[in-house]
């Protein structure tokens, strides 16, 4: 018996490969004209070892890093305002020197007297005590009152740091003119200045400040003239220009 003829349109199972088996030499897999011809198709910009991936740790680094620097370092503006509200804090306190002076020499003396016992008011009626309170008062409005103006004279556009200079200022010159005016002015010992002085010899007081709150007298009229001042005399933003009117449309 004969073997029957294979037909001749039949094709034979070694002429095209099947599936999931590798293609002949010369014979390229899938569609030639595909734009990835090795199957792994590439993302542009999501790379792993690219800089400029948002993902990478390097670049989360450097933008972490930048960010770091612009928050840390203040500018130029922002230096110079704090190195004049230094240099104002500084001033003012340096000139309680002079308001502790004209305290010793202004605030009305107390006058006591001893009779060999016991120290006495020479005075029992007299304010002469309240009336140091005022002085110092008066005289810390008065000098709060010009440094201010002399401040925003010397800097117009003024700043919320100039305004937190001239308030501590005030109160490190007004602790100076306390301090001082107590001690040159009469000997707190008041035993031993009675000693001193004989029974029945009148003396005067030491020199007190009995108010505290008096020590913020000069930081407070600081501020608040400054303020009008800055409010009136300040420098105004520019006012937006306005849109053009629309025209009317030619008929």
């Amino acid at each position: 018996m004969t073997a029957p003829l294979t037909p001749h349109d039949q094709h034979s199972p070694h002429d095209e490969p099947g599936e999931g088996r590798p293609p002949s030499h010369g014979q390229p897999s899938g569609d030639s004209g595909a734009p990835y011809p090795s199957g792994y198709p590439e993302h542009p910009g999501h790379a792993s070892g690219h800089p400029e991936y948002p993902g990478h740790p390097g670049h989360a680094e450097l933008s972490e890093h930048s960010e770091h620097s612009e928050h840390s370092e203040p500018g130029p503006e922002l230096r110079a305002e704090l190195v004049r509200a230094s240099l104002v804090a500084i001033a003012v306190a340096v000139s309680g020197v002079l308001l502790g002076l004209l305290w010793l020499w202004l605030a009305p003396k107390v006058p006591l007297v001893s009779d060999g016992s016991a120290v006495y008011l020479k005075n029992s009626e007299g304010e002469d005590a309240v009336g140091a309170d005022g002085v110092f008062t008066l005289l810390g409005l008065a000098f709060g009152a010009v440094s201010a103006i002399v401040v925003f004279l010397l800097f117009r556009h003024g700043g919320i740091a100039l305004v937190v200079g001239l308030a501590i200022g005030g109160v490190l010159a007004s602790v100076i003119a306390w301090r001082l005016g107590v001690w040159l002015g009469p000997t707190s010992d008041v035993v031993a200045h009675a000693k001193a002085a004989g029974k029945g010899v009148t003396f005067d007081g030491p020199l007190k400040l009995g108010a505290k709150g008096a020590l913020l007298a000069w930081s407070v009229a600081a501020m608040v003239i400054h303020l009008v001042l800055t409010g009136l005399f300040g420098p105004r933003d520019p006012e937006p220009a306005l849109p053009p009117a629309p025209q009317p449309e030619a008929r």
